[in-house]
């Protein structure tokens, strides 16, 4: 990976790092006031859905800390060990909580007449493109591994061409 590549990607992970925190901490909390003033019908929606507002974003924060941790490593040459699994499973397990608020997020607005019942189907599709973004992740995991187990042969093989020289 070049180096204009991972400075642009690393910008943007910057970026999305400074939204995500501005979101935390102005968004939320002003969500949470116009929340209040919601109808009696509604009103018990508010914990929830500001909850899972929170975990979204901390979700995405720990991908953002991941991925930054995987250029880091591919920079240094290092991504084909079996350090890297630990930040790609982190990052799989992230999209699958990240999906799994998502459908609970169409659940939670699911009954009475608040919402529309094809907002919900959105909302539910939606979670299914995150959950697909995690079968994606797992998948490019498998490739990972495949490259370590590669990466590791191929040293072992120049370690015993060395020994025979």
């Amino acid at each position: 990976m070049g180096q204009l590549t991972v400075l642009a990607l690393r910008a943007v992970l910057v970026v999305l790092a400074a939204g995500s925190l501005f979101v935390q901490g102005v968004m939320v909390p002003l969500l949470a006031g116009d929340m209040k003033g919601l109808d009696a019908d509604v009103a018990h929606l508010r914990t929830p859905v500001l909850v899972m507002v929170v975990l979204g974003v901390v979700a995405l924060q720990v991908v953002l800390v991941c991925v930054w941790r995987l250029v880091t490593m591919v920079r240094r040459g290092t991504v084909f060990s079996h350090a890297a699994f630990r930040y790609v499973d982190t990052v799989t397990g992230a999209f699958v909580a990240a999906a799994l608020l998502v459908f609970a997020f169409g659940v939670v607005l699911a009954p009475g007449e608040a919402v529309a019942p094809g907002i919900v189907l959105l909302i539910g599709v939606l979670g299914l493109a995150v959950l697909g973004v995690a079968l994606i992740v797992l998948v490019l995991r498998m490739l990972l591994a495949q490259a370590v187990a590669r990466d590791t042969q191929a040293a072992q093989l120049e370690a015993e061409l060395d020994g025979v020289i």
